[in-house]
């Protein structure tokens, strides 16, 4: 159990007032973790543990008796903001600028950095964690996978310990909810798009051609073609050839609840593949790349 406020019995005073590089190091594992559970995202992780870093380096600690729990709330915050901040950085992501250069769906060059994949327990339980709230999401991954108490949580989330106990109670409701067997073929679609994409940029045709149903179609609409994305495909081995070595700068994600794909060069939202299933193949692929259309969409990345 990680207290927030209170120590451990033992008040270990520290040794200047500054926090030095060192000892914020021996927590870094702790708050990448909290970090990651609560977002789904490791770079947006990363981002709000270094975030937490420089917020930590200039604040005065040496009246801090639990410096890991002061750490997990300053990282929390900063988590429950970048929650609030999505929908309105999606937004601006549409916005159009004619200036920048069209992007490609298949390009055949290196992504900037890979994806780094969390284990299969923990990517299903971040599937299942996009139907709630920020608020919800915050308080169920604090108190139900880090132990912290409500009375510590309560003043992150700006509620009253016995509400956020609500909130959190909720929480695990919907979780468990969504882990019946509707979420249970959403997580296995969700990994099935998942690993053909990756496939897809590590060139595995063959991969590929095992994922896709012998009849299977790949459409884009009129916006999605003038980015370059292609033109109507048909058939497996057809579409497998195309995707293979291509799919950069792509990763899966929920649209308005079930599994697709965005395409997000430099974190700026152009294309998304919505893919349905015939059995366990992918039988259709759709590119939309249409302002309106891509506006519209509910878009959460686990």
């Amino acid at each position: 159990m990680i207290a927030l406020t209170d120590g451990e019995g033992e008040t270990r005073p520290m040794e200047a007032a500054n926090l030095s590089t060192e000892r914020f190091e021996e927590h870094r594992g702790h708050l990448r973790a909290v970090a990651y559970r609560i977002l789904g995202s490791l770079s947006e992780a990363e981002d709000a543990v270094q975030e937490a870093w420089i917020k930590a380096a200039r604040a005065d600690v040496s009246e801090v008796e639990n410096l890991a729990g002061w750490l997990t709330t300053v990282v929390s915050r900063l988590c429950l903001d970048l929650l609030r901040s999505r929908k309105s950085r999606r937004e601006d992501s549409l916005d159009e600028r004619p200036s920048e250069p069209a992007v490609r769906l298949f390009r055949r060059t290196d992504p900037e950095a890979e994806m780094v994949m969390a284990d299969s327990v923990g990517l299903a339980l971040l599937v299942v964690m996009e139907a709630l709230s920020p608020v919800e999401r915050l308080a169920f991954v604090l108190h139900d996978l880090f132990a912290v108490p409500f009375a510590d949580i309560a003043p992150i989330v700006g509620r009253s310990p016995e509400t956020t106990q609500r909130i959190a109670s909720r929480a695990r409701r919907r979780v468990r909810d969504q882990s019946e067997p509707g979420g249970a073929d959403r997580l296995r679609r969700f990994r099935a798009v998942d690993a053909f994409m990756r496939a897809a940029r590590d060139g595995e045709f063959e991969t590929l051609l095992s994922m896709l149903d012998p009849d299977a179609s790949y459409r884009p609409d009129e916006a999605a073609r003038l980015l370059g994305a292609g033109s109507e495909m048909f058939g497996a081995r057809t579409i497998a050839e195309e995707f293979s070595g291509a799919g950069h700068w792509t990763r899966a994600v929920l649209l308005d609840g079930e599994v697709g794909v965005v395409l997000a060069p430099r974190g700026k939202l152009r294309l998304v593949l919505t893919l349905s299933f015939k059995d366990e193949k992918i039988a259709a692929i759709e590119a939309v790349a249409e302002p309106g259309r891509l506006a519209a969409l509910e878009l959460r990345v686990p």
